[in-house]
């Protein structure tokens, strides 16, 4: 099992969409925020995936296909 820790940043338009549940429903992965930041222009998750390394890609792509911005994220992102 492979982990992996991303920063996703939401364009305005997908603020209220709940792309993370998707991304649990869709995809063999276990998602879990460590992170968030909200408001009504703009979004972004430090989020943590875990499963097989072929279902985190899977998921990194429908990600980017949807226009959410993904970036790797170094080190723990909880103080």
């Amino acid at each position: 099992m492979t982990a992996l820790k991303i920063r996703l940043t939401f364009p305005p338009e997908k603020i209220t969409e709940p792309i993370i549940y998707k991304i649990g429903q869709h995809f063999q992965v276990v998602t879990n925020i460590r992170r968030a930041n909200v408001t009504e222009e703009a979004g972004w998750v430090m989020l943590e995936m875990q499963g097989a390394s072929d279902e985190i890609e899977r998921a990194i792509d429908y990600l980017k296909n949807i226009n959410v911005q993904v970036e790797p994220v170094e080190g723990d992102v909880v103080q």
